[in-house]
């Protein structure tokens, strides 16, 4: 059986006052650090969510190379194409489109048939708009390299005749003017047009 007794006696009110103190200083500090988490002094404004996303990135974090991006207008030169300057009475035109980024980072641009726009005008008239009878339009992406044009595979073939869209089950529409007449070939592709009509005779 153990001999040693408990203290006896009241306990020292000094005590009680510091042990108080130590609780008190303990319940302020959690929270000046709760306050601290949750209100950050100092940052100015709150920072951005975590998966909000990064407007028109140029280069990856860890690697440094360019990023392709969305292309700036002011960075692409969009050109109307014929395969001849002028065409005898049994020849139809062959209509395509290049684009260039002339810009220093590779950029996307959709160029599939469904973003193609090719238009015929004479004068004030407009005689012919690809897409008055267009079948199966498709997206294509495609990233531009600086420096490269990119032309359209297969060339649209000109009946030398007038579109609408009210026309586009008629076998014999109207053909247009020939000997010697001038049109002139505009384009658009991805939003973009062509800088400058391309223009070309019908004999």
């Amino acid at each position: 059986m153990s001999t040693t007794k408990p203290p006896v006696g009241p306990t020292p009110s000094s005590v009680y006052r510091r042990r108080r103190l130590m609780v008190g200083f303990g319940v302020l500090a959690v929270l000046v650090i709760v306050l601290l988490i949750f209100f950050r002094p100092g940052t100015g404004a709150e920072p951005a969510p975590a998966d909000a996303p990064t407007t028109n990135p140029v280069a990856t974090a860890d690697t440094g190379e360019p990023v392709s991006t969305a292309c700036d207008p002011a960075n692409v030169l969009v050109e109307a194409i014929t395969d001849q300057d002028s065409y005898d009475p049994d020849d139809n035109p062959e209509l395509s489109l290049s684009v260039t980024n002339t810009g220093t980072t590779p950029c996307d641009l959709n160029a599939g048939t469904s973003t193609q726009v090719f238009t015929i005008t004479s004068g004030a008239d407009v005689y012919w708009t690809s897409t008055d009878c267009q079948t199966e339009p498709a997206d294509a992406m495609v990233t531009l390299e600086p420096g490269v044009a990119v032309a359209t595979d297969t060339p649209l073939v000109w009946d030398r005749t007038r579109s609408s869209p009210e026309t586009c089950e008629i076998i014999d529409r109207e053909a247009v003017p020939g000997e010697g007449a001038s049109y002139y070939l505009s384009v658009t592709v991805g939003g973009f047009a062509s800088a400058s009509p391309t223009q070309f005779l019908l004999n």
